[in-house]
């Protein structure tokens, strides 16, 4: 029987909510995405308004880049058609990447990075020169559905990256309205967990107070633009940073007590539905799945150069429910270079068993 999550520090991982500065979220302990408990996600969930998504169907995945035994970018987009995953995100605007998925029919959040935020906020030409930059040579041909701004600015040791992120947000949508791109990209920024108060239980997660000078007008902005709020979350962090009182069922979607909110008097089975907003239960929360390959210049613990569904090589790393070039569990991998002649021929399925959860979630358009 899983013990209920106690309030605690806020962990390094986040997850994307509703423009409320209220909601349902289960803490560090209830905001899980995607898949079992080594997988980080980015979640979102969209306020409303009248802006298209950015999202098709209801998950997506990390394609990070920090590695040095990756597959060639085009044989990444390969790999993502063959998996049937159609919505992607990267942390920059990589050219390579861009050019990579011209035609590819793949939906593309690009970023912002922190490096680049204040200046954009300072100099609304900023703004323009990076969209002519990094979207304008590629667009529609690439299919630049979204852009976020800086990645879990608030709650950081840098005040003056926080003041300037409003700024930068309002720069970058000013200039895509003069591209007349701004009803075609979305535009958001994802935070990390440092920016609630409290999270357990999920009706009564609030923000942090000495945030809300620059939350509050980020909600205001994206509650009118109809953006999403995204916020990363780690399962995995969750359960090791309070084993005792987590239980690994509960994160892992296993048979387990479950937890019930008192307030709400709503019963949780995992963690994953443990971050539903109680207020808005017809909302959809979807998820981008961190991340697509492990990255073996990740710094810090081990297990950040695991979070990957697949191997560099094409096998399958985190088994979802995916077939990989070869079986993980293979003896004998097959070398990138011999994946790579053959076209990544083999089949790589995605199937209903993979993500099962986020197939429970109700349309949100």
């Amino acid at each position: 029987m899983p013990t209920t999550p106690r309030k605690g520090r806020v962990g390094a991982a986040v997850v994307e909510r509703a423009v409320m500065p209220v909601w349902g979220g289960g803490g560090r302990y209830g905001r899980v995405v995607a898949a079992a408990v080594v997988v980080l996600g980015l979640l979102a969930a969209r306020c409303d308004a009248k802006k298209m998504s950015s999202f098709v169907g209801t998950y997506g995945v990390n394609y990070g880049r920090i590695a040095d035994n990756l597959p060639p970018p085009a044989e990444v987009v390969k790999l993502l058609r063959m998996a049937r995953i159609k919505n992607v995100k990267i942390y920059d605007a990589d050219h390579s990447v861009l050019d990579a998925f011209r035609g590819s029919g793949l939906n593309l959040v690009i970023a912002i990075t922190n490096g680049e935020v204040k200046d954009i906020a300072a100099n609304p030409a900023k703004a323009m020169d990076w969209l002519n930059e990094n979207v304008q040579p590629y667009y529609p041909s690439t299919r630049i559905v979204g852009i976020t701004v800086g990645n879990e600015v608030l709650g950081g040791q840098d005040a003056g990256l926080a003041e300037a992120l409003v700024g930068a947000v309002v720069n970058v949508h000013d200039a895509l309205k003069m591209l007349r791109l701004a009803d075609k990209i979305e535009l958001t920024t994802p935070h990390s967990e440092a920016v609630f108060a409290n999270s357990y239980p999920p009706s009564a997660c609030v923000f942090r107070d000495d945030l809300m000078v620059y939350l509050k007008p980020l909600l205001d902005f994206f509650s009118g633009t109809g953006a999403p709020f995204y916020v990363n979350a780690s399962p995995f962090l969750a359960y090791m940073s309070d084993p005792a009182h987590i239980d690994i069922n509960y994160a892992l979607f296993k048979p387990n007590s479950g937890v019930l909110d008192q307030k709400t008097n709503l019963h949780y089975d995992n963690m994953f539905d443990a971050q539903g907003p109680p207020s808005r239960p017809n909302r959809v929360v979807k998820a981008y799945i961190f991340a697509l390959f492990n990255e073996n210049l990740k710094p810090g613990p081990t297990t950040e150069r695991h979070y990957g569904l697949f191997k560099p090589d094409g096998s399958v790393s985190i088994d979802l429910g995916f077939k990989g070039l070869v079986p993980s569990s293979s003896s004998s991998l097959l070398p990138f270079m011999r994946a790579r002649e053959r076209g990544w021929i083999a089949l790589v399925q995605y199937t209903a068993t993979l993500l099962s959860c986020t197939f429970i979630f109700l349309a949100l358009i």
